[in-house]
């Protein structure tokens, strides 16, 4: 079943201006985690913008579950498409408690019927994002990089929607918080039968999430292929391949410039492995 189905999708911020987004055709699978990369500019986040109703000028076909999406958003696509964004301070409203953050799409939708019904859903949706009941009570700034974007995804996802727009979830976090939230979306992804498309810049990201990825050049996809082909060096686009190999000597420098700054410290391979 195609969950997402984009079709000749064109956007331009001003008549006459060039398109930001030029014939984009894709389509993601239920259950599926799609990958959209490229440099900045290309037109990645603009896609999810589409989707999440933020832009309504475009022009072309998206459908969600088959069912077309209008220019108009309504509720039942914010139930179905929820978005998390990069920047995990800046997502969440800085004067308000978790819990206030989580009831408001609750009672904007409806969705509980008591004081206690709403305690008891936020409850469970900070359970599976792996935070206790007490983070309800704490503030945006009493949390972690890492806690916030966690807080995000419970956001994203108490209204029980079937696709998730992620737009470089990770890019804001330190290395080490970045393996936590990706292991995060790859079990919330398994156990809640969601569907995801993600933006990013970082081909590890790929690597690690998704099942097959779409390469943005200057608003057009150029290329399609499995993730398992990516990693494989089986691109045949020059730009896909250009992308790959940048990644590439980008993780080459920074394992350079760490080891020497390691060596000037007095830190040698072999202390590094103990």
């Amino acid at each position: 079943m195609t969950m997402i189905d984009i079709h000749a999708l064109n956007l331009a911020f001003a008549a006459g201006t060039v398109k930001v987004l030029r014939d984009v055709h894709l389509r993601v699978k239920a259950g599926q985690a799609f990958g959209l990369v490229g440099e900045s500019g290309s037109g990645k986040t603009t896609v999810l913008r589409c989707l999440a109703g933020q832009y309504r000028h475009w022009s072309g076909s998206l459908q969600i579950a088959g069912r077309s999406l209008e220019h108009k958003l309504d509720r039942a696509r914010c139930r179905e498409v929820q978005m998390v964004f990069q920047d995990p301070y800046g997502s969440l409203h800085p004067r308000h408690t978790i819990h206030t953050v989580l009831a408001e799409p609750l009672r904007i939708h409806g969705l509980t019927r008591s004081m206690a019904e709403e305690r008891e859903r936020i409850e469970a949706i900070l359970g599976k994002v792996g935070l206790n009941s007490s983070f309800r009570f704490r503030y945006p700034h009493q949390l972690s990089g890492g806690q916030r974007q966690r807080v995000a995804i419970a956001r994203a996802l108490i209204l029980e929607p079937r696709v998730l727009l992620l737009d470089e979830p990770t890019s804001a976090l330190d290395v080490s918080v970045q393996a936590e939230i990706l292991n995060l979306l790859a079990d919330l992804r398994e156990r809640e039968g969601l569907t995801y498309l993600l933006v990013t810049h970082d081909l590890g990201v790929v690597a690690h999430l998704c099942d097959e990825v779409a390469v943005m050049q200057q608003g057009r996809i150029v290329e399609t292929l499995t993730t398992e082909a990516l990693c494989s060096n089986a691109a045949q686009h020059p730009y896909t391949r250009m992308l790959v190999e940048a990644s590439r000597a980008y993780s080459r420098d920074m394992a350079d410039a760490t080891d020497t700054a390691d060596m000037a410290n007095g830190v040698g391979a072999a202390d590094k492995l103990t």
